[in-house]
């Protein structure tokens, strides 16, 4: 056990390392949030269709659930032959992760902005907010809540399955793991496992701390839970 952490401790201590830590750790940054943030765009604008067109609403969640079940492996390699990309460009990563962010998202946005009291709906409107408005300055705010668990768990996923894409070379700290492995070299294996569960409790603080900025009216509550 002492080698093992004698080892560990000099992977990190290598400036070199360091140096490929932190850029790693950026493209999967970028690899699992983009995604997060176009899918969740996506999403959101899926659940305003479906709202509005009810017969839209079962094709939006049958399609949502079908993507989703799609192996993110298969959606990696099937991509570059459809938009012409290389196998090992990011693009690749960031298109197949927007999809399964709105996939994942499509029904949460779907229940909260079911969520949103039809007096309040109905009281905007007769304030005189045209539906866009409507949607955007009183359903969306409201909807939040319940919007913001979804994104949370989607974050969660997208950060978990960008180590996937480096099974075909694609970067973040998977990479730690294909380089580790095959070695039988624990030491990158162990930091990218670490620094993978730090990066996704960051963002989930931060979405946190994002919906409670967006929901003041709900800090009072005693009841509200993280």
């Amino acid at each position: 056990m002492g080698s093992f952490f004698d080892k560990l401790g000099h992977y990190l201590a290598n400036a070199h390392n360091q140096a490929r830590l932190l850029d790693m750790l950026l493209e999967h940054m970028y690899l699992a949030l983009v995604p997060l943030a176009c899918g969740a765009l996506l999403a959101v604008s899926a659940g305003w269709l479906g709202i509005r067109l009810p017969r839209a609403r079962g094709v939006l969640l049958v399609l949502g659930n079908l993507l989703y079940t799609v192996p993110s492996l298969a959606l990696f390699v099937v991509i570059p032959g459809l938009i012409g990309s290389q196998m090992l460009d990011s693009i690749n990563v960031v298109i197949a992760l927007t999809i399964y962010t709105a996939a994942l998202l499509v029904r949460p946005v779907l229940v909260a902005l079911d969520a949103v009291p039809q007096h309040v709906i109905a009281a905007a409107t007769a304030m005189g907010y045209r539906p866009a408005r409507r949607f955007l300055g009183v359903e969306l705010p409201l909807a939040v809540p319940v919007l913001a668990a979804g994104v949370r768990v989607a974050s969660v996923s997208n950060i978990s399955l960008v180590s996937v894409g480096a099974l075909i070379g694609t970067g973040g700290l998977g990479v730690l793991f294909t380089d580790g492995f095959p070695r039988m070299y624990f030491a990158p294996v162990v930091v990218g496992i670490v620094l993978t569960l730090l990066l996704a409790l960051v963002v989930d603080f931060l979405l946190v701390s994002v919906r409670r900025w967006l929901t003041p009216w709900l800090r009072s509550q005693p009841g509200e839970e993280a």
